[in-house]
Parts: C-alpha cells; structure tokens; sequence
C-alpha cells in the first residue's frame, strides 16, 4: 500500500473552485488557501467591482488562478446560472466554498434592531443568502461534482448557529444579532449533514464553525468577547485557512458530515 505524501494530498491542481462571498474577508482567507494548493478560483459576489479587484489579488499568488462571477444569492435563476458560467468556465466543478451570509453588521432595515423589529422580508432575505443558495447551488452544480471524483463542499456555519447569542456582548453598540441569522447558519449546519448521507460516496459535504472574526468592532463589544473566549482573542482570516485547505483536499478524503469548530474555545464552555 503507497501512502500518499502530505504535499500530494494536499494538491488542487487541475481542480476548479466556487467561493461564493468572493469579497469578504473570510472568503479572501478561502480562495488563497484554494490558489496556494493548485486550484482554479470562481469567485462569486454581488458586489462586481469588488470581485473583479479579489480576482486581481488571487492572480498575485498566479497568474490565471482566478475569475469574476458576479451574482445576486437571492436571485434562484442567477445563481444557477453563475453555477453553469463556473462549470463552463473552469471545465468542471469539484469543491464549493459558501461563505456568503447577511452577518450581524450587514447594513439593511429590519436586521440589526431589537427582535420586535426584525422584519418578515429581513428574514426571508437573509434565508434566500444564507440557506436557500446553498440548496441551489449544490443542487444546481450536482452533476459535475458527482463526475470529479473529489467532490468536496464547505459550508461556514455560526457559533450562533449551535449556540444561543450572548446578548450582553452589544450593550452599548449599534451591532445587535438578529434571529434569522442563527436561524439560517443552524438550517445550514443540518443541511450539510444531510447531504453528507445523501450525496456518498462521491462527494463529501463539511462544515466549518468560526467564531467572531476581528473587523474592528467597538472596544466595549471586543474586550467582552476576548474576556469570555478561552484563547483570549477573536479570530482572524488566517485561522480559517488551515480548515479550508484540510476540508476541500484530499487530506480529510475520509472525512464528512463533519463541523469543524474554529472558535478559539468559545463553544466549549
């Protein structure tokens, strides 16, 4: 029996990747980790101007290794077709990376305001982003992830969406943490698992669990979630990257309907 170098199990070339959220900074953290082992990165945004300037940095690693996608999530029709225009484009489809979400600064009526004032079309937005899309993608992007033989998607879930908000952590803030969110990141969670079982053997389905990202958030809110967190810190894009690498190649070729929980300990409390 030949066991595979750590080097060879970690290799993406030849492989094309979706990362939806293309101009975030979780998003950034994934596509790089993507380019770095070899892979070819569809990066996904409704922000087109934004995209094309992350593509723009991805080809600073290599040259090619990335293309623009613009799309809206919550338009079903749109996202198919950013699927096809990725598949078209990259001649395949083997790993899908969401990282799209409406988050507790997104800037929208109805969404960070005190739970009698969430809004119902909030929430259904938020659904269409975070949960819906991925349905539709993976739907949509069947086919060639069943034909490349490393089938491998990753959805990013919450610490919200396996545990109930610390509220105080946004006294004296503007941030606050709407419902539809942990309720869309914990739909997610249990959707991955669910294609895990459905989709074997031919595509693996994971999920990965960040805590709170650093993005400059107000002092009071920062110093409380660092005091409560194990590691004494929030998480910074770099942190994901490692989880990324190992769920999207070959190194974690056994491994599925797994949540890998990047918190820093805040969970194991």
């Amino acid at each position: 029996m030949t066991i595979r170098s750590l080097d060879r199990l970690m290799d993406l070339s030849g492989r094309t990747a979706m990362v939806t959220g293309g101009a975030g900074h979780i998003s950034l953290a994934a596509s790089q980790a993507l380019v770095e082992m070899g892979a070819r990165v569809a990066v996904l945004d409704l922000d087109e101007h934004a995209c094309r300037q992350r593509v723009d940095e991805l080809s600073g690693i290599k040259q090619g290794s990335a293309f623009a996608i613009p799309c809206d999530l919550k338009d079903e029709q749109a996202t198919r077709q950013a699927v096809r225009e990725t598949i078209a484009t990259g001649n395949g489809l083997d790993i899908l990376v969401h990282t799209a979400a409406y988050v507790a600064t997104t800037q929208i009526p109805g969404w960070a305001v005190p739970f009698a004032e969430q809004s119902v079309d909030t929430w259904d937005a938020a659904m269409r982003v975070n949960l819906t899309s991925a349905f539709t993608m993976v739907q949509e992007g069947l086919e060639a992830l069943n034909a490349s033989g490393h089938g491998s998607v990753v959805f990013f879930i919450s610490t919200y969406g396996l545990v109930g908000p610390v509220m105080s952590l946004y006294e004296g803030t503007s941030m606050n943490q709407p419902a539809a969110y942990a309720a869309s990141k914990g739909g997610l969670l249990q959707f991955s698992r669910w294609l895990s079982t459905v989709l074997a053997p031919k595509i693996r389905v994971n999920s990965i669990t960040p805590g709170g990202v650093w993005r400059d958030q107000p002092e009071p809110f920062h110093q409380r979630y660092k005091e409560r967190t194990p590691l004494g810190r929030m998480a910074v894009e770099e942190d994901l990257k490692g989880a990324v690498a190992y769920l999207a190649s070959d190194l974690s070729a056994y491994v599925t309907g797994h949540n890998l929980v990047v918190d820093g300990g805040w969970t194991a409390w």
